[in-house]
């Protein structure tokens, strides 16, 4: 019982000390005892200890959650800027096909076709031998097309048929043209009721030139003249524009010379063609010289 007394006794008078610490503590003061300084610093040290390794590990693990975003952002920016550099060279193609399909047309509708028959195709094949010299189209004997007849896009003559299957033919394009193919043509001249007149006789690789040799020494031959084919020969119809003259040379014997003409149409980029029938016109010819 005594003891239980003394316990009692005890634990009341540790409970009246503590709770006079507390209020103690509690009141305002300037100045803190040596052990709420020492308990005070020994707190604040231990947090920064604490605390300085939790902030870098949190920081390192920003960083690297903010990396992986940028990594992400790249990636789709990256795929993006590809998407867009793909429509942009497919609204490009597109756009040259649009133009090239509208050239055709209206050259299929002009009036200098009318007394031809015009036959529509498309580039489908480049010869693997001759690249840049050959091409094959999309029609054949089936759609009326034979050897020899004159091709043309919208912005002048590119070539002739060299052969014919009944569904593809092959084109020969003007830079694979000699001697063997040369070409009659007329150099036009406003001032003049008379044309210059010569033969496209080649072409030239280094200049990327057509050659034209005239049959005279024609002295008001300049730079900057249409050249056209004359319908002479019967291969090809009259008035198929070539190209234009670019330069003039005289040959090394200064008897005639030399052109050099830039092809009106482009042979390299090349999708859709005309073939001209000249058999229409030359049916035409004989009916009316039978009439006369």
């Amino acid at each position: 019982m005594f003891y239980k007394k003394r316990r009692l006794f005890i634990f009341m008078i540790s409970l009246i000390i503590i709770v006079g610490l507390i209020g103690f503590s509690l009141r305002d003061r300037a100045n803190l005892t040596m052990i709420e300084d020492f308990v005070h610093d020994t707190t604040g040290w231990a947090s920064g200890v604490i605390n300085k390794p939790i902030t870098f590990v949190t920081g390192v693990a920003n960083n690297i959650k903010e990396i992986r975003n940028v990594y992400v952002e790249n990636q789709q920016l990256k795929s993006s800027l590809d998407e867009l550099r793909q429509l942009e060279y497919e609204n490009q193609e597109l756009n040259k096909e649009i133009t090239e399909l509208r050239e055709v047309l209206n050259k299929t509708d002009s009036d200098f076709l009318d007394s031809f028959q015009s036959i529509q195709a498309s580039i489908v094949a480049r010869s693997k031998d001759q690249w840049f010299k050959q091409v094959t189209i999309n029609k054949g004997t089936q759609d009326g097309v034979a050897p020899n007849m004159a091709v043309i896009t919208g912005k002048g003559m590119i070539g002739k048929v060299q052969s014919s299957s009944p569904f593809t033919s092959t084109v020969l394009l003007l830079n694979g043209f000699d001697r063997s193919n040369r070409i009659s043509v007329n150099v036009y001249q406003e001032e003049s009721e008379t044309d210059m007149s010569g033969f496209i006789v080649g072409y030239d690789d280094e200049s990327e030139l057509l050659m034209m040799e005239l049959n005279e020494n024609y002295q008001d031959l300049k730079e900057g003249q249409y050249v056209f084919s004359s319908g002479l020969g019967g291969v090809f119809p009259r008035g198929l524009e070539i190209g234009e003259i670019v330069e003039i040379r005289a040959d090394r014997y200064e008897l005639t010379s030399v052109a050099y003409v830039k092809p009106s149409a482009d042979l390299e980029q090349l999708n859709h063609v005309i073939v001209i029938d000249r058999s229409m016109t030359t049916t035409d010819e004989q009916a009316e010289e039978e009439d006369s």
